[in-house]
């Protein structure tokens, strides 16, 4: 929906921020705004607002809450960039309001143009931009923070708090607490003992843009850290909104190998070690997911990512039940309500 000027005012004692926003715009494009309208948020407290000016469309960033994540925003993408990501130009920026003009991307995500005809040429263009990433972090291994022990545990403890007791209204017993303690415990231990490299950290089919040049435009990369070689990868083939055949992630893991090989990611590769990597940091991934999004429903009230738990869910069980130490994992996953 377009928002009008008189739309703007009528809306400013509701959402202040809306005019605060389209004050600046104006500060930074001029008076000829041809529409403001609303674009996208995502699974945090930032809006996304497409704008017209001479023909041209930008995107305005809202992000009032974690200046850190704002400024973490700007200085990422400015050596994701350099290093020939295709990520949003950033034309101006406010640090103080929390606002950014960056490139618009269009409107056609990964998610609504992906099928059976079209998978295998956009997953090769999102694995070299994977490559693409892994190859640069040897040049600065200390510019993005470290996926450390602390913070894999705190994502886990998303899904105790928040799926179980929270979302499934779970007392949980102890001996529970016991297999998901042990589960927690391995697979931090898994992810850490993985090569480490610069991980976008949620590289999935919303979080991609299908562009004409430089495909994908590649978004959501606040987070980024130095983290395992596996994840970004595990984030793209098993992703939370679409699900693939295992002979079709098997092809795809197989291409990743390919081109890391011959885009000189500089560490040997086995592809049943790189399978087992890949498998095992879905798992953290996945129940740190479940977590989120029970949490995106109670505390932020977006219920849309309710209804892709399920799925979610599935992947943890089929995966558990290869691994004999995650077999207790499976074991009690298992009996939970699909919910």
């Amino acid at each position: 929906m377009a928002l009008t000027k008189s739309d703007l005012i009528r809306f400013a004692q509701e959402d202040r921020r809306i005019l605060q926003l389209a004050e600046w715009v104006t500060t930074v494009l001029g008076n000829d705004l041809e529409f403001i309208e609303f674009a996208s948020e995502d699974a945090s407290f930032r809006r996304y607002f497409r704008v017209g000016y001479k023909n041209n469309s930008f995107i305005v960033m809202d992000s009032p809450v974690n200046s850190a994540e704002f400024e973490a925003f700007i200085r990422i993408s400015i050596k994701f960039k350099e290093i020939g990501l295709n990520v949003p130009e950033v034309f101006a920026a406010d640090y103080q309001s929390g606002f950014a003009l960056i490139t618009d991307f269009g409107k056609t995500t990964y998610l609504a143009k992906l099928s059976s005809s079209t998978a295998n040429s956009l997953y090769e263009d999102a694995i070299d931009s994977i490559v693409r990433l892994q190859k640069s972090s040897f040049s600065d291994v200390e510019f993005l923070p470290p996926f450390s022990k602390e913070l894999i545990h705190s994502e886990m403890e998303l899904f105790r708090q928040w799926y179980l007791k929270k979302h499934l209204k779970m007392k949980i017993p102890a001996e529970a607490n016991e297999v998901l303690d042990h589960a927690f415990g391995i697979l931090c231990a898994k992810a850490q003992s993985q090569p480490k490299v610069w991980v976008h950290l949620d590289y999935h089919s919303r979080n991609l843009m299908v562009v004409e040049n430089g495909n994908p435009g590649i978004l959501d990369f606040q987070n980024a850290v130095y983290g395992p070689i596996s994840y970004d990868l595990v984030s793209l083939l098993r992703d939370c909104y679409i699900v693939w055949d295992q002979d079709d992630i098997d092809q795809w893991i197989r291409l990743y190998l390919i081109k890391a090989r011959q885009g000189d990611v500089k560490i040997e590769l086995d592809e049943p070690q790189f399978k087992e990597w890949f498998d095992w940091m879905g798992v953290q991934r996945h129940i740190k997911v479940a977590g989120i999004f029970s949490r995106l429903y109670y505390r932020d009230q977006k219920p849309n990512y309710l209804s892709d738990i399920p799925r979610v869910m599935t992947y943890i069980k089929n995966v558990s039940k290869r691994y004999p130490h995650l077999r207790p994992l499976h074991d009690l996953v298992v009996q939970l309500p699909i919910s």
